[in-house]
């Protein structure tokens, strides 16, 4: 089997974010360049100074995170494009943690990236206003099953919004039964529960008062058919048409991210290489816990780039 067919890329969604993201590339690849001033041109304001000076309360505002990220991302794609050429494998597949999915849209061509900064930047602010219509958060629950983390969520009238991996779900809903929810979850064995620090309830039918909205946001934009294969969050497989798109980024709002189903699909596949490119590594420290047999490579700045670049040392 070639590299190509062994590998898949996969980009970071919210709360992979940090002041300072994207400048060693900004700095030193004309390419990585030439996407934050793209972003700069589309978006109408400096996204690429608050990617690299902050401060971290406006970065982090749902609004303004999510166009960063996907900026980010882009920008360390495109420099390890520019600077490793073959030595960066075509990938079998394309996945992003739910922002991180229209992330993967740019790379495989599916939507241009002007297109996919103006709609990201819509459904933050959509985000954002469902999460002040509907008050509500999100909390991760560490060491517990889902079978019994259902029964939890059933009781307390919230929902499991992230499978992420083995023993590391989400879940969404308003802020008092979330607190209802960790205490029965903590009585009942979880390890530990960590409230996000997020606008809303994402992932979760608390964010229905702006689908419709959404849909007519989607109406204007038009999707290609992707170079790669773009695995789903909602449903763990393929996306291979353009058509598939529109569904999915909608379900996407209000439904669980199926992050462990999306890694076992693309490991079940031959994938045995995941290159994180963008900020953070949590994506791969998921896929650890889901495969961990996988290599994982990170590629969020230069430092990662140049390595990369490296001869291998021989034995």
């Amino acid at each position: 089997m070639t590299m190509a067919a062994c590998a898949a890329f996969v980009f970071p969604g919210q709360a992979s974010q940090k002041v300072g993201m994207g400048l060693s590339v900004y700095n030193d690849y004309q390419s990585s360049r030439m996407v934050f001033e793209e972003a700069d041109a589309t978006l109408g304001f400096p996204v690429s100074r608050l990617c690299f000076e902050g401060p971290a309360e406006e970065l982090t505002k749902t609004v303004n995170v999510q166009p960063a990220l996907v900026a980010t991302s882009i920008a360390c794609l495109a420099g390890a494009r520019e600077v490793l050429a073959s030595k960066l494998p075509t990938p079998a597949f394309l996945a992003g943690h739910s922002l991180g999915e229209y992330t993967a849209l740019v790379a495989a061509e599916a939507l241009s990236l002007a297109d996919t900064l103006r709609l990201v930047r819509e459904r933050g602010r959509l985000m954002y206003e469902a999460g002040i219509k509907a008050s509500g958060s999100m909390m991760a629950v560490i060491a517990f099953d889902r079978g019994p983390l259902q029964e939890v969520c059933d009781e307390a009238g919230v929902e499991i919004s992230n499978i992420n991996a083995p023993g590391q779900l989400v879940i969404s809903g308003a802020k008092d039964r979330l607190e209802q929810a960790a205490a029965l979850a903590k009585e009942r064995g979880a390890r530990k529960l960590i409230p996000l620090n997020v606008s809303g309830a994402f992932h979760s039918t608390l964010m229905d008062p702006v689908v419709e909205e959404f849909s007519h946001v989607l109406d204007n934009f038009d999707f290609r058919v992707p170079q790669v294969p773009i695995i789903s969050n909602v449903t763990g497989l393929p996306l291979i048409n353009g058509t598939e798109f529109r569904n999915e980024l909608l379900a996407q709002l209000r439904r669980c991210i199926q992050w462990q189903a999306s890694v076992e699909f693309m490991t079940s596949h031959d994938v045995t290489t995941y290159y994180e490119i963008g900020p953070g590594t949590v994506l791969s420290g998921l896929i650890k816990r889901i495969s961990p047999d996988a290599q994982t490579i990170n590629i969020s700045g230069v430092d990662d780039i140049v390595a990369l670049n490296e001869p291998a040392s021989s034995a």
